[in-house]
């Protein structure tokens, strides 16, 4: 036995909100054989299990991402089936159901005391992994610096886990960009942070993206979108498209567009306020921000440049504006409590193997450029892998590359060694090898995050 120390429009901003959580609750016991247990945690939150009959003594704990807190168990329904499938128990919680969306003050609190309460009704396990997808792949990596004694190693997938400030600095530096050079001269300007309703941030949205529909009919306009989907780290690739060539400027802008036609304002907007309702005020800031460095670290600039000469546009002019006007303060409380509830990276306890799609539209890939900076700083790096799926979308895996993804988790847990199982080749070889929905593993490094702290 292991030792275990116990310790929108209102609407579309909602759609979108939910869509990034992406599973419902899982469905009853697929078979006679599954047990499905529940229950309630002290401060509210409920807990769902899901047990097969031929258990294989490992048990694994599931973070959800941002949405209504509902408990989750697994990332989706066809994810689910083929663990249970394989012997494996699992569980996850609602986090606490009284608060915001973005509930980061209590999910890992909450995940912890669900591995109690589930291992309390079925026994010790052999082991305890944590799988956590989008800012619930923020969760955990909680979980993996804290959970030394309590889980054995964890998988992310699609995380938000370059955290919450840093997740608001550089979507504010996007909205400040389409505010300040989009909206007619003399024009009030909207509330970028602060939002004291749903209402106020999706107003916010609103607004945003009518002055980007109304940009993308000229080549000044085309060419200051891209410079907001540039601090937006917004990717040049949209769904249904073929990835655009290296230097096809034009392609590139026009597929960040879709991004925004597709209401990706309305879901930052939101985000932004269950964030700011999280954390007691505004984390972000864009006072002191230098525009022209900002744009010089992203990997966008080349087509920014491209674009403002095309259009026959001043950049080291929007770019001097830009600077010149930003004032946006954050309330130190609320930075403090996002630093204290809303990051990681801080360190590893346990084995982490982080997936991501190279073209996340929600989630960019470049939050895991960042995230592993972070990690190797504080001595770590070991315990760490990070592998990259060739697809466009936001947790767009299949099955066959989830469940090679832990199987090579479990593998470092059981050797002590990760022996090269995390590699592109290694992970492609396995996923195909399951015979379930093929997969896209490729060989990856993320840019810079674009952010200007």
């Amino acid at each position: 036995m292991r030792a275990r120390t116990r310790p929108r429009t209102v609407l579309a901003a909602l759609a979108l909100a939910v869509s990034l959580t992406l599973t419902a609750p899982a469905a009853q016991a697929d078979t006679e054989a599954t047990t499905r247990l529940t229950g309630t945690l002290a401060d509210g939150a409920t807990w769902i299990a899901d047990v097969p009959g031929d258990w294989n003594g490992t048990l694994l704990v599931y973070s959800h991402g941002f949405g209504p807190t509902v408990a989750q168990n697994a990332p989706s329904a066809a994810v689910r089936t083929e663990l249970l499938a394989q012997g494996y128990a699992l569980a996850g919680s609602s986090y606490d159901p009284n608060g915001s969306w973005w509930a980061l003050e209590s999910a890992e609190r909450d995940q912890f005391a669900t591995i109690d309460a589930v291992t309390a009704r079925i026994g010790e396990p052999r082991r305890v992994l944590g799988v956590g997808q989008s800012m619930g792949g923020l969760v955990n990596a909680q979980l993996a610096r804290d959970g030394a004694g309590r889980i054995d190693g964890a998988l992310g997938l699609c995380g938000l886990v370059a955290g919450a400030t840093d997740l608001d600095n550089y979507q504010l530096d996007a909205e400040y960009t389409i505010a300040r050079l989009l909206l007619p001269e003399g024009q009030e300007q909207p509330e970028l942070v602060r939002f004291d309703t749903a209402a106020e941030a999706a107003a916010t949205a609103d607004r945003l993206t009518a002055a980007v529909t109304a940009a993308q009919a000229t080549p000044e306009g085309r060419a200051r979108i891209a410079l907001a989907a540039a601090f937006l780290n917004l990717p040049a690739w949209a769904p249904g498209e073929t990835a655009p060539a290296p230097t096809d400027w034009a392609e590139q802008q026009e597929q960040q567009y879709a991004w925004f036609a597709q209401g990706i304002l309305g879901f930052v907007e939101f985000g932004r306020y269950q964030v700011e309702q999280s954390v007691g005020g505004n984390n972000s800031w864009n006072r002191g921000v230098d525009y022209a460095r900002l744009l010089a670290g992203s990997r966008h600039a080349p087509q920014v440049h491209a674009l403002y000469r095309a259009a026959g546009l001043d950049l080291r002019a929007d770019l001097a504006k830009l600077t010149a006007g930003a004032t946006i303060t954050a309330d130190p409380a609320a930075v403090r409590t996002a630093q204290r509830t809303s990051s990681a990276g801080q360190g590893l306890a346990v084995p982490l193997l982080n997936v991501h799609t190279v073209a996340d539209n929600l989630v960019p890939v470049e939050q895991e450029r960042r995230f592993g900076d972070r990690v190797r700083a504080a001595g770590d790096g070991a315990l760490l892998r990070q592998a990259y799926v060739e697809r466009v979308g936001h947790c767009t895996f299949t099955t066959a590359e989830t469940v090679a993804a832990l199987h090579a988790l479990e593998h470092r847990v059981e050797t002590g060694r990760w022996d090269g199982v995390a590699s592109p080749a290694a992970l492609q070889q396995a996923a195909t090898g399951l015979g379930l929905d093929g997969a896209a593993y490729v060989p990856y490094r993320p840019a810079p995050l674009t952010v200007g702290r």
